[in-house]
C-alpha cells in the first residue's frame, strides 16, 4: 500500500477549511440581512427587538428568534421564531412559529397562530410597503395551523372585510389554512377547515354561534382585474349557524364553475332552516304570518328542508352545440320542480360554448336551431295547504276558493290565450287535489334567436309550440 502523499493531505484540509469558511460566512451574512430586514419590515411605524439570530451551516437555515415589534398605536405582535431554509434569495421555506398580536396596553390576544409556513416564497422576508411590485409576490404553498381570531379588532374588521363576520363581537378559531399557486392575480387552491366561532352583532346572523367543517375553492383567477374575477370550483361542508336572527345548517354547496370540461353548476344539499325556533325570536307582532308561511311549507314541522341542482353542459357538434341544462329543486314535504332544457345552438365565431356559460349574454347573438324545454312541478303538499290558507284568508270554504281560483285561470286564458289557459288550470287541478304532477313541454321553431322572444313577450305562446299534461 502506498504511503499518503503528505501534499495531499494540506490540500484537501486547504479546501475543507476554505469550504466551511465560505459557507459560514455565507449563513452569517444571511443571518444579517434576516435581521435587517425584520428590523425594518414595519418602516419604523414602532421599536423591533429581535432576541438572537443564528444560522445553521449543514442545513441551509437561518433563524431569528423572540421577535417583538411595538406599534405606535399600540398593538404589538410577537413570533417566537421566523426560520428561513435554503437558498435565502429562493428560499425553500420559510416558518414562522408562535404568532401573536395582542393590545399592548391591556395584553389582550387580537389574533394568534401557531405556526405559519410559506413554501417556495419569491422572498424571505416580505415587506409590508409598496416597495414591490404586485407580480414579485409569490407563494408556492401556505399552511397554517392554530388560528385564533378576536373579531372585534381592527385585525379581523380587514381580514373580514365585506362578510357577515365584519365588526363584529366575538372570536373564531381555525384549524388549518391550506394554500397553492397563491399570487396577485389568483389564487391555485386555498382550504380551511375546522371553522368555529360565537359573538355578538353578527350582522345578519345576529348573536350565536357558528361552525363550518371546511371551505375550498380551487382555480381563482382574475383577481388583479375588477369584474374579471373567475372561479373554478368551491365546496363548503358543513356549515352550522345558530343564532337569535337563524337557525340552520348545509351540509354541502359544490359550485364547478369551469365549464372547459364541458359540464359545471351548482349542488345544493340539505339546505335546512329551523322557522319554528327563528318564529319564536322574531317580534310578536310578525309571527302570525310568519308561522302561516311556516305552516305551508313545512306542514306544521317548523322544519325546512330543500336540496337542489342546477348543471349544464353542452356536445360540440360539426355544425352546432348543444346546450343541455339539467335543474331539480326539492322542497321537503311541499314541491318537486325540475327543468330540462335543450338547446341546438350556432354561435358567433370565437366564441365557444363554455363562454355561454360563464356569461349568458352571449346566447342574445347565437343562433337556436330549435330545442326544447320541459318543466314538472309534482305537489308534495304545498298546493293543498295554500288552498287552505286562501280559504281562511278569504273567508270561504276550500271548494269556493278553489272554484274561484278556476274561475280567474278561465279569465285569463280569455286574455292570453289557450296555452296561457291549459298551464293555469293544471295548477288548479294541484289545488283541488285532481292531479299531483304537472309538467309543460315547449318546442322552439326550427330557426330563431334571443330577440324573437324578448321583443314580444305577450306574443310569445303563439311563437312556441307547447303541450301541458297533468298526472
Amino acid at each position: 500500500m502506498n504511503a499518503p502523499c503528505p501534499g495531499a493531505s494540506r490540500l484537501g484540509s486547504a479546501l475543507v477549511f476554505a469550504t466551511l469558511t465560505g459557507a459560514s460566512g455565507a449563513a452569517f451574512a444571511d443571518a444579517e440581512r434576516l435581521e435587517t430586514e425584520l428590523r425594518s419590515l414595519f418602516g419604523g411605524y414602532g421599536s423591533v427587538e429581535i432576541g438572537e439570530v443564528s444560522s445553521a451551516m449543514i442545513r441551509s437555515r437561518v433563524t431569528a428568534k423572540d421577535f417583538v415589534f411595538e406599534s405606535e398605536e399600540g398593538e404589538r405582535l410577537l413570533i417566537d421564531s421566523y426560520e428561513v431554509s435554503g437558498n435565502y434569495d429562493s428560499p425553500d421555506e420559510v416558518t414562522l412559529k408562535g404568532v401573536r398580536i395582542e393590545d399592548g396596553l391591556t395584553e389582550l390576544m387580537l389574533m394568534s397562530a401557531e405556526r405559519i409556513v410559506l413554501g417556495k416564497p419569491s422572498r424571505a422576508v416580505f415587506p409590508l410597503d409598496d416597495s414591490l411590485a404586485a407580480d414579485e409576490v409569490q407563494i408556492g404553498s401556505l399552511a397554517i395551523d392554530g388560528i385564533v381570531i378576536d373579531m372585534a379588532s381592527e385585525i379581523a374588521e380587514d381580514f373580514f372585510h365585506g362578510t357577515p363576520f365584519n365588526r363584529s363581537q366575538g372570536r373564531m378559531t381555525i384549524e388549518q389554512i391550506r394554500g397553492q399557486s397563491l399570487a396577485h392575480d389568483g389564487i391555485g387552491m386555498l382550504e380551511i377547515s375546522g371553522v368555529a366561532g360565537s359573538g355578538e352583532d353578527l350582522d345578519e346572523f345576529g348573536s350565536g354561534s357558528f361552525t363550518l367543517a371546511s371551505l375550498r375553492f380551487e382555480g381563482l383567477t382574475g383577481l388583479d382585474v375588477d369584474g374579471e374575477e373567475q372561479l373554478d370550483s368551491l365546496i363548503l361542508r358543513d356549515f352550522a349557524v345558530e343564532s337569535d336572527q337563524l337557525v340552520g345548517s348545509l351540509s354541502l354547496l359544490d359550485v364547478d364553475g369551469d365549464f372547459s370540461d364541458g359540464e359545471g353548476g351548482v349542488r345544493l344539499e340539505d339546505f335546512y332552516m329551523d322557522l319554528a325556533r327563528m318564529i319564536e325570536m322574531a317580534p310578536e307582532d310578525e309571527r302570525t304570518e310568519l308561522r302561516m308561511a311556516s305552516n305551508v311549507l313545512t306542514d306544521g314541522t317548523g322544519e325546512l328542508r330543500l336540496d337542489a341542482t342546477f348543471l349544464g353542459s353542452w356536445k360540440e357538434g360539426s355544425e352546432h352545440s348543444v346546450l343541455i341544462s339539467d335543474s331539480r329543486i326539492e322542497l321537503h314535504d311541499a314541491l318537486r320542480l325540475m327543468l330540462d332544457i335543450n338547446l341546438p345552438v350556432v354561435l358567433p365565431n370565437g366564441v365557444e360554448p363554455a363562454d355561454v356559460f360563464a356569461d349568458s349574454d352571449w346566447l342574445e347573438a347565437a343562433t337556436l336551431l330549435g330545442g326544447d324545454f320541459r318543466l314538472s312541478i309534482s305537489n308534495e303538499g304545498i298546493f293543498g295547504r295554500l288552498a287552505t290558507l286562501g280559504a281562511a284568508m278569504e273567508g270561504v270554504t276550500e271548494s269556493q276558493y278553489i272554484e274561484q281560483a278556476r274561475t280567474q285561470a278561465q279569465g285569463f286564458g280569455m286574455m292570453f290565450g289557450p296555452q296561457v289557459q291549459s298551464i293555469l288550470m293544471g295548477l288548479v287541478e294541484l289545488l283541488d287535489g285532481s292531479a299531483e304532477e304537472l309538467e309543460i313541454n315547449v318546442t322552439l321553431p326550427p330557426e330563431s334567436n334571443m330577440a324573437t322572444y324578448t321583443t314580444d313577450p305577450l306574443g310569445l305562446p303563439d311563437k312556441l309550440s307547447m303541450k301541458v299534461e297533468t298526472r
